[in-house]
């Protein structure tokens, strides 16, 4: 190979390794249909949004993205991935989208780009039912043990009561395991959004639960998550398909499809109102 050809196959190479460097999934996969293939890291823990069942993802969230693929055209591959370690995955370049019930924050969009809402939720105290009377707001949990997700702003509530540094804070890395320590007996509390918390409820009739809804919860939204500054139509996309499903009614029929998401804002609502007029 000549010296003129060595040099401008390195070149080719080294520009080729570069591009790879800045992100190795921006410049999607082409399928053998040659329709491009964005990679979903989801966090198969969080039922009834995103959790496993045969080994295949499913949930609420699942069925979102699908639905928009459907309308703009696109091809997901979801890969189960845990909460601590999934946003690394944006920022790797291992992932294109992020789908883990993730509340839009602030703080959080100075890290990460945020898709238009796909569903409002708020936060939720669950006790065994013996501790009803005890803990009646977030102002009872000042002294008790409570288990959270960590990184969520089920955690942050409970931090904002009893300082960040709290022992009787225990932190888990899923929702499932923070509430099999309540249901252990290892917390007095748990603290997550309402979603989770009445699937759990309902899947475990054997054992009696109490519902706090503080007034202090406020509403959150979803909203599947992308690397800050990604410069390809992948938003665009992602926010046409939510707009579309919304518009046709694909959205509602998702929803409705789900029981106890349709009707906790009716329960919670109901919450609202019954401590008020107590206080």
């Amino acid at each position: 190979m000549s010296f003129l050809k060595k040099t401008a196959v390195f070149a080719a190479v080294s520009a080729a390794l570069l591009l790879g460097a800045c992100s190795k999934t921006e410049n999607t996969q082409q399928a053998a249909s040659g329709s491009k293939t964005y990679i979903v890291a989801i966090d198969g823990t969080y039922a009834p949004f995103e959790f496993m069942e045969n080994e295949q993802i499913i949930g609420f969230s699942r069925d979102i993205l699908d639905a928009v693929a459907e309308k703009e055209g696109m091809k997901f591959e979801y890969k189960n991935t845990p909460w601590e370690a999934i946003f690394a995955t944006l920022n790797k370049g291992d992932s294109d989208i992020v789908s883990a019930s993730v509340t839009i924050t602030d703080e959080r969009k100075q890290s990460f780009d945020f898709t238009d809402p796909y569903f409002e939720a708020t936060q939720l105290i669950i006790t065994p039912a013996d501790k009803a009377s005890d803990i009646k707001s977030m102002a009872d949990l000042k002294n008790r043990r409570v288990s959270v997700m960590n990184g969520t702003t089920g955690a942050a509530a409970v931090e904002k009561i009893q300082g960040t540094q709290s022992d009787l804070i225990k932190r888990f890395e899923n929702m499932p395991l923070a509430l099999k320590e309540l249901v252990s007996g290892g917390a007095d509390a748990s603290v997550g959004d309402n979603g989770v918390v009445k699937y759990f409820i309902a899947n475990h009739p054997e054992t009696k639960f109490n519902t706090v809804l503080d007034p202090s919860f406020e509403n959150e939204n979803y909203g599947f998550v992308l690397r800050k500054g990604r410069e390809d139509d992948l938003m665009k996309k992602m926010n046409a398909g939510i707009a579309a499903i919304k518009a046709d009614g694909t959205y509602q029929k998702i929803h409705k499809s789900y029981p106890l998401l349709t009707l906790h804002y009716i329960f919670d609502l109901i919450l609202v109102l019954d401590y008020k007029k107590l206080g």
